[in-house]
């Protein structure tokens, strides 16, 4: 991305994209007092953080145990609910799951991977699915210190070493059909990035054509396996992206608020909600819509504009597919293929 003499000022910023991810999967419901667990609450817990002035919600879903859900019919459910509450909220869901079977020989029907595939089957279909790119180790401990964790299970020694050693499988093949069927069902891939490496993959898919649409990122900077949030790395990572995306700045605890403030000043976007934090002041805990409320006050005070859930869906271009690889290259802003005839000129 590009700044110029007068980029800062916020009347040449666009209006600023809120996401919030308020239902913390990797907690337990114990954890907080801001974990909403049955589907009443699921939905009411989306219309505050709408009311308070999250624009993209990034859907997760719990059994009535608390337990995170695997099953379809049940996302299916919470995202028609949602489409009644929230109807103008781009829904975002979280492309980590992997479904379980339903029903009798169902488990014996399915392959791994169609099981996150089934993302694309949502119905009603949500707005975006989030992709992560190239298997990765995914250690959310490695930041998190004693004090991050104080009274939630991941302080507990078994669960936090279960926590340490995860990690995601996203390799080519299934990147590539999960694009493929992502955009067939007309659902915009969320891509959550770690570091430029991550980046430049995308870039790639892009110039072979497997991906052609509006590039919606996450620069995920939560540590193990990721970037940390080291202000070197989100510039770094800025400077890569090209400038037609939509950018949001996504981080682990504390170190959320510092790093979505610099990226309001920047014109960039942000994500805030419990799956990320649950700290304000150092041992002070903040809910979800406190967390959406602070963004809109330093919003205010920069005098930039908060995105309404249409200008969302306009600047993510919900919806919108290119011909191909090379108006998409375009529409982005990055360089061109390269043609046959300068390959020709080179060689001579």
């Amino acid at each position: 991305m590009h700044f110029l003499d007068d980029s800062l000022l916020p009347e040449n910023q666009p209006p600023l994209i809120i996401q919030v991810a308020p239902y913390g999967p990797e907690f337990l419901p114990g954890d907080s007092d801001d974990i909403p667990v049955t589907m009443d609450e699921q939905v009411q817990k989306a219309v505050d953080c709408w009311n308070a002035g999250a624009t993209v919600l990034h859907v997760h879903c719990r059994e009535a145990d608390g337990q995170g859900s695997k099953r379809l019919s049940l996302f299916n459910e919470m995202l028609a609910r949602l489409r009644e509450a929230v109807p103008k909220m781009v829904l975002q869901v979280g492309g980590s799951i992997s479904f379980a079977p339903e029903g009798v020989g169902a488990e014996a029907k399915w392959l791994s991977d169609d099981t996150r595939h089934m993302l694309a089957e949502l119905s009603p279909k949500p707005d975006q699915v989030t992709i992560a790119i190239n298997t990765n180790q995914m250690n959310i401990c490695e930041l998190l210190t004693a004090d991050d964790v104080a009274g939630t299970s991941l302080a507990l020694p078994a669960y936090q070493a279960a926590y340490r050693e995860m990690f995601f499988e996203s390799g080519p093949t299934f990147v590539e059909e999960h694009l493929k069927r992502l955009q067939a069902a007309g659902i915009q891939p969320l891509f959550m990035l770690g570091d430029v490496g991550q980046l430049e993959t995308v870039e790639r898919l892009i110039r072979r054509g497997i991906y052609t649409g509006p590039l919606a990122l996450n620069w995920v900077a939560i540590g193990g396996g990721a970037d940390g949030p080291n202000p070197y790395n989100m510039m770094e990572f800025i400077r890569r992206t090209p400038d037609g995306a939509v950018l949001a700045i996504e981080s682990i605890m504390r170190s959320v608020l510092p790093l979505t403030t610099m990226a309001i000043a920047m014109g960039l976007h942000v994500r805030v909600g419990i799956e990320d934090n649950l700290w304000g002041r150092k041992g002070e805990r903040i809910t979800s819509v406190q967390q959406v409320q602070q963004m809109v006050r330093i919003a205010r005070e920069l005098h930039r504009e908060v995105a309404t859930g249409e200008q969302a869906r306009e600047l993510f271009q919900i919806g919108v597919r290119y011909r191909d690889a090379d108006e998409t290259l375009s529409r982005l802003g990055w360089a061109p293929n390269r043609q046959a005839a300068q390959a020709l000129r080179r060689a001579a």
